[in-house]
């Protein structure tokens, strides 16, 4: 059976190693989206960066929440989930910018 309370303390045992993988990873993906979008890759490359980024920032909103919900309210969980958002903003903006593109390449053919 699933242990929701496990899985919140291991991500509360395990704050540093995570934030530690999961900050730079969430930059280095966020940045490779927009790279992908700015060059205008085949759409298959972006869906994967995207869904990759996705899980990324949900991976650490939901890591935040873990330190929300003991209570924990403090700079540096505000900037966390600060960044995660962002990034999830620029991924999900990336898609639809390079959807509408799609559009206007098609309406102007």
């Amino acid at each position: 059976m699933f242990d929701f309370s496990s899985l919140c303390e291991f991500s509360r045992t395990h704050c540093i190693a995570m934030c530690a993988f999961l900050v730079p990873a969430n930059l280095l993906v966020t940045t490779i989206t927009l790279s992908i979008v700015g060059f205008k890759l085949p759409q298959p490359k972006l869906w994967q960066s995207v869904s990759l980024g996705t899980f990324l920032a949900l991976v650490m909103i939901s890591h935040v929440f873990t330190w929300f919900m003991v209570g924990i309210v403090a700079a540096p969980t505000y900037i966390l989930l600060f960044l995660a958002s962002t990034c999830l903003v620029l991924n999900f903006g990336a898609v639809y910018y390079a959807k509408t593109q799609t559009n206007v390449a098609i309406l102007n053919d």
